[in-house]
């Protein structure tokens, strides 16, 4: 009787020793893997935000969907001017005499192709809707808009994804706290989102240490 009830402490004493060290290294684990997750979805919103402001030189506003953001990296072109003073002699009515008219030129010099511009070398572009490490294969949520600011109309989009999609097989409870993240040195809120609806930006929410060529410090 006393042997087994030996053991059964011993039992005991291994699960709690075990449980105690997940409490410690279970959110060191859970950090280090949240920020490497989130530096490739950051990365990959940051290729949105490219594709989408060269979409938007070239066609006034953003792309509303994926289909056609990466229909227009696939063909797109961006157009090369350059930019020089010149001037004439013109007749003036009212002076009755020859005036130097100052104006500017801009010539195009070529074009060059935004998958070559933006991917050199690379045909990341085509999974620009998908997200790094969603168990389900989701896509990222983006839409595009137009928004009345101080009279006049400026295109603005946005595109996001919930930390759940990202973090979806790591312990509920660390998640939950990473969702009510409040903190300059961490992405806030649920969700790791570039752009705005409401406002003309194509920031992201993400703090400035994932924007040193993705290096976690």
């Amino acid at each position: 009787m006393k042997t087994v009830l030996q053991i059964g402490l011993w039992i005991v004493c291994i699960i709690l020793g075990y449980m105690i060290y997940r409490s410690v290294t279970g959110p060191i684990e859970f950090d280090k893997i949240k920020k490497e997750r989130y530096t490739e979805v950051i990365d990959r919103l940051k290729d949105i935000r490219n594709a989408q402001e060269a979409y938007r030189s070239v066609n006034g506003r953003y792309a509303n969907d994926f289909e056609s953001l990466i229909n227009f990296v696939e063909t797109g072109r961006y157009v090369i001017t350059t930019q020089r003073d010149s001037s004439y002699m013109e007749y003036d009515k009212s002076y009755g005499i020859d005036l130097l008219k100052e104006i500017k030129i801009i010539d195009t010099l070529g074009y060059v192709p935004v998958k070559d511009s933006l991917f050199a070398g690379s045909e990341r572009y085509k999974n620009l809707m998908n997200v790094p490490h969603a168990a389900g294969n989701e896509t990222f949520t983006m839409k595009a808009d137009m928004l009345e600011q101080s009279g006049y109309r400026a295109p603005v989009f946005e595109a996001r994804v919930a930390k759940n999609v990202v973090l979806s097989d790591q312990p509920k409870d660390l998640v939950t706290r990473e969702n009510s993240q409040m903190s300059v040195e961490e992405v806030n809120g649920t969700e790791i989102k570039v752009g705005s609806l409401t406002k003309v930006s194509t920031s992201g929410n993400w703090p400035p240490i994932y924007d040193k060529k993705g290096e976690q410090q």
